[in-house]
């Protein structure tokens, strides 16, 4: 790791104005989910991961906080978590439909096995 360059990197951050620093965080935090071909049906996912935002959501809505999350998943960070709630206030419905149609298709394989 290079603490020069971080260190450099964490002064310019520190002395944008306000509303550039908000932009920043904006940015930042719309690269860190990421949709690519080939990669995870090209459903949204934690950076560069295999991680899917619908995955954390659901376990969100099952009761994990953010803790559990972290000890489960230790590649990834609390503001990844940020960024999946936040990509997820504004994508609502796509999470939505993918989390009911893998309850469905959980929910299908249960009855084929009873």
């Amino acid at each position: 790791m290079n603490n020069k360059l971080v260190e450099s990197l964490v002064n310019v951050i520190e002395s944008l104005p306000q509303e550039d620093y908000f932009l920043f965080q904006q940015q930042l935090s719309l690269r860190s989910i990421q949709k690519t071909e080939g990669v995870c049906g090209q459903q949204a996912r934690i950076r560069n991961t295999r991680i899917t935002v619908w995955t954390i959501i659901s376990l969100i809505q099952q009761g994990a906080d953010d803790m559990e999350i972290l000890n489960n998943y230790p590649s990834l960070t609390l503001f990844d978590l940020v960024a999946v709630k936040q990509y997820y206030r504004q994508n609502t419905e796509e999470i939505e439909t993918l989390i009911n149609q893998y309850e469905k298709e959980d929910q299908l394989e249960l009855s084929k096995g009873v």
